[in-house]
């Protein structure tokens, strides 16, 4: 298949036929043989793909050349609907019209018309806003095709509608649901189930194998070819889906559809809905334990030292009494059968939850102001993992432009449990000598004392005015963002836009029509933002992004890999910086005319050996400590 690649890589091959101006990259066309070759011997490649390399149409032309069933995830949602919409048709149309393709998505994505009618019936509990919007998702259910909630374009990301009207594996009734028939998370298993290749999300895939292990039904099916784009993510998403969890909000949403259905269905089982208030209520009082202030924390820890014992004890005792009062209405009511077949396997977990002490496992919580969610989240998905792909009988690709550290795959290969995988590097067709300078300011204070935020400023303002306002300012600290943020605002009456003022989509929208207004933001967008041309010159980043010292699964992990007698700060912190640090970098240069500059306000890159791991990982910037110098760059791009 590989001499099939070359060919349709040639300078005179399809893909000229179908991109204008196309060009032959080099490291694109080796990218998409390596993978060709990995299908043929149903092995497993990790690829490293720099920025500009075409990863994409790398591993979609082998993928779609071979004739195997095939899956492609993605990192993000709005990842897989771009490939689905404009890449995937137009490397489809260049080899095999014929070929079927599906888009999958989680079931929070797909309207539930049994939870429509469900809360329907509720509009006098509703407020307006929640009220409005559910009448714009009544009107629009009548004509949609797909039940994709994206199809609503003036309905906002976080509406207060949308847990009402979609489902949860904790709320669907499944095969006993009246309305399976016509169920829009059925129909698209469905279409899925029949296509050649079906795009879904890291979070789909590893929910579904989770279920897949646990015996319970598919809803993705087994393939000979998975591909895993944005590899970088995986571990920890992977984490999330190996461990078990269980919030405050599942509970409370699960009794809260018990108490509207047995005011329906069963008029005459009052005590069902006496009891699950009461459960609702000391549930609620356990998150009334914790600060009002979100937060996450070691929950061995927390139990001990607010005493929670008894607490915990009475709420799985009431949940116990609620399983008895719903079997004494066994049979009576299908939906009410199902919301006990949840509860018992909630309580099930909340069982476990309260057990910290088995090994290898992190037990930790995190609040939000309303809200509690326990955590029981494995150190390691390396054995797990890699025995998944071993027991497979397909190929496997994992493909990032951050996978490496230092020039090795050391880190991923061990966090994945695939030493034995193949592994290539291609480097990027970019000419970062030419097109990007990489700043460390010299005379800065140390990253935790407290003049940093006015000399963060200060560089800020001088970046902005050279740049002209075509700045990303990207931070590792909310507090940090506002405080810089609020100086620009406050004592310089500058415009910029602020992460959290409005959509991610409404901000960068913003940022390239306007091309006057800095852009300040965390991780949400260190990675998956791309901003070709002049519109953005400059990324501007606080400090190296090392994981908080506070995150209790991190804790857990830096303990574990210590009582073993490794070095965690190498070994764990670092790469996983590193890896941060290269995906925040990557925002600057993303096409070959680009050019711009990348300043890191860390003066630990120079005064620490581990300084040298970092700075290795980045591309190979032309380098200077001078600000007037990175001025005078950014002043002479017209």
């Amino acid at each position: 298949m590989s001499s099939l690649v070359n060919e349709f890589f040639a300078q005179d091959g399809p893909l000229s036929e179908i991109i204008n101006g196309y060009k032959v990259r080099e490291a694109q066309a080796d990218l998409s043989c390596a993978i060709a070759e990995t299908i043929e011997d149903k092995s497993t490649l990790i690829a490293e793909a720099g920025t500009g390399t075409g990863k994409t149409f790398a591993y979609l032309v082998p993928a779609l050349l071979s004739k195997k069933k095939v899956i492609v995830s993605t990192g993000t949602k709005n990842l897989q609907e771009q490939l689905y919409a404009r890449d995937l048709p137009l490397i489809k149309n260049a080899i095999d019209k014929t070929q079927e393709t599906a888009l999958l998505k989680g079931r929070s994505n797909y309207l539930c018309l049994h939870r429509l009618k469900l809360n329907g019936g509720e509009h006098m509990r509703l407020e307006k806003e929640t009220l409005n919007e559910y009448s714009v998702i009544k009107k629009w259910s009548s004509s949609t095709q797909s039940g994709d909630i994206s199809e609503v374009s003036n309905l906002p990301d976080n509406a207060k509608v949308i847990p009402l009207v979609t489902s949860t594996v904790d709320n669907c009734l499944g095969k006993d649901c009246s309305d399976y028939q016509d169920c829009y998370l059925v129909k698209a298993r469905k279409k899925a189930m029949e296509a050649d290749v079906i795009v879904v999300n890291h979070h789909l895939f590893f929910a579904d194998l989770a279920l897949k292990e646990s015996g319970f039904g598919e809803l993705i099916p087994d393939v000979d070819l998975m591909v895993f784009d944005e590899a970088h993510l995986i571990p920890d998403i992977a984490s999330e889906y190996f461990g078990e969890a269980i919030s405050s909000r599942q509970l409370d949403d699960l009794l809260n559809d018990l108490g509207k259905t047995q005011r329906v269905n069963l008029k005459d089982a009052d005590q069902i809905q006496l009891v699950a208030e009461k459960t609702r209520q000391l549930i609620a009082d356990l998150r009334m334990q914790f600060d009002i202030e979100p937060k996450r924390g070691d929950w061995d820890e927390a139990i001990t030292q607010k005493a929670l014992g008894p607490m915990l004890d009475q709420i799985y005792a009431q949940i116990k009494q609620l399983l008895a009062v719903l079997d004494v209405h066994s049979s009576r009511d299908k939906d009410i059968d199902q919301y006990a077949e949840k509860l018992l396997g909630m309580s099930e977990t909340f069982h476990q939850l309260m057990n910290t002490k088995t090994p290898d496992v992190s037990f930790w919580y995190e609040t939000t102001r309303r809200h509690i969610i326990l955590h029981m989240t494995p150190l390691s998905i390396a054995d797990r993992f890699s025995k998944i792909v071993e027991k497979s009988d397909a190929a496997w690709v994992f493909t990032s432009a951050t996978l490496s550290v230092d020039g090795t795959f050391d880190h991923y290969q061990q966090q994945m449990g695939l030493n034995e995988a193949r592994v290539i590097e291609m480097e990027s067709p970019f000419d970062y000598q030419t097109q990007a300078m990489l700043c460390v300011p010299r005379y800065l204070p140390e990253p935790h004392e407290r003049s940093m935020t006015q000399h963060l400023a200060d560089i800020s303002l001088r970046l902005i005015d050279a740049s002209k306002g075509r700045v990303f300012l990207l931070f590792t600290s909310h507090w940090m963002m506002r405080e810089i943020a609020s100086r620009l605002k406050d004592e310089h009456d500058m415009s910029v836009l602020v992460q959290g003022e409005g959509s991610k989509t409404q901000l960068l929208e913003t940022f390239k029509q306007e091309q006057d207004m800095p852009l300040l933001a965390t991780g949400a967008f260190w990675e998956g933002i791309d901003v070709k041309g002049d519109a953005l010159l400059c990324v501007l980043i606080d400090k190296l992004p090392f994981a908080s010292p506070d995150d209790p699964l991190l804790q857990a992990r830096i303990k574990d890999c210590t009582n073993k007698g490794g070095n965690a700060f190498a070994s764990i912190q670092i790469p996983q910086a590193v890896i941060s640090l290269k995906q925040g970098a990557g925002r600057l240069i993303r096409d070959s005319d680009d050019r711009g500059v990348l300043v890191i306000c860390d003066n630990r890159l120079m005064t620490k050996n581990y300084g040298k791991t970092f700075v290795a990982s980045l591309p190979d910037m032309q380098r200077t400590r001078s600000l007037d110098n990175i001025c005078e760059f950014l002043t002479s791009i017209e």
